[in-house]
């Protein structure tokens, strides 16, 4: 097996690179069992013992050689690295891997600035989490989508199937809900391993026919918003065109926007 030239167009020669950057910038205080140290930075057979990998292997990887690593030993890696949270999804990304770890369970703490970012849309706006919670939504949302709010289910997905005041607000409920579902399945793809989502599922598959229904076609459809029509009762018909957002200090949420269909 031989090193060749590292070309910064190649996936190799960017893993080769970052990963003997943040491997020189580690800190002594990022591992612990090797004492106090001059200068910062590891030693490659220190980060492959961490990692339970050949120290042989890992210098393979920092000459940008044509190997690849499991999904496993590279979360192994990029703990011993202690890397960040973005650091490690670039990790991934660049070794072309799916991140085998689950993703943590939601935190109930919304950022300040989300809430105020929302709360200043001047059309209806909503926040939602992984699992299609809701987390914040502006007064705008709050009115329209006052029966979905009052009804108790954070949930978006549940609040569609197992509250009958959901037919009432959504027009074409049956062709809303069919692709809310598709969308739902396309979403969670890089979640496949998340306890999280399988109960979210499971528990719809079991409570609504018509999820159970949906979700055995598996039909998968990017979010791409459109035109949204709600019957509000006060407010009667309303429409909107839906646009949908992902923040990128929350890449597990998404941000809703309805906009007035008369612009």
């Amino acid at each position: 097996m031989n090193a060749t030239p590292l070309d910064d167009s190649d996936p190799r020669a960017l893993l080769a690179r970052f990963l003997r950057a943040r491997r020189e910038a580690a800190t002594p205080g990022d591992m612990q069992g090797y004492g106090r140290r001059r200068t910062p930075g590891f030693r490659r057979e220190e980060v492959a013992q961490l990692a339970g990998i050949s120290t042989t292997w890992y210098t393979w990887l920092e000459q940008g050689r044509d190997i690849a690593l499991s999904p496993a030993a590279l979360a192994r890696l990029a703990d011993a690295l202690g890397l960040t949270a973005a650091e490690r999804h670039y990790l991934f990304e660049l070794a072309r891997r799916r991140d085998p770890t689950p993703p943590a369970t939601i935190s109930n703490e919304l950022p300040a600035e989300w809430q105020q970012a929302v709360s200043a849309m001047p059309m209806p706006a909503y926040l939602l989490d992984r699992a299609w919670c809701i987390r914040s939504c502006n007064a705008a949302a709050a009115e329209l989508l006052a029966a979905w709010l009052e009804s108790g289910e954070p949930c978006l997905l549940r609040y569609v199937f197992l509250h009958p005041s959901a037919r009432e607000l959504i027009c074409d409920w049956d062709e809303r809900a069919q692709r809310l579902v598709a969308e739902f399945r396309a979403d969670i793809a890089q979640h496949a391993d998340d306890a999280l989502l399988a109960a979210l599922v499971a528990g719809l598959q079991r409570e609504s026919e018509a999820f159970a229904r949906f979700w055995s076609q598996h039909d998968v459809l990017a979010r791409e918003g459109g035109r949204r029509a709600f019957m509000h009762p006060r407010l009667g018909l309303r429409l909107h065109r839906q646009v949908t957002l992902v923040p990128s200090g929350l890449p597990d949420h998404k941000l809703v926007l309805l906009l007035p269909e008369d612009g």
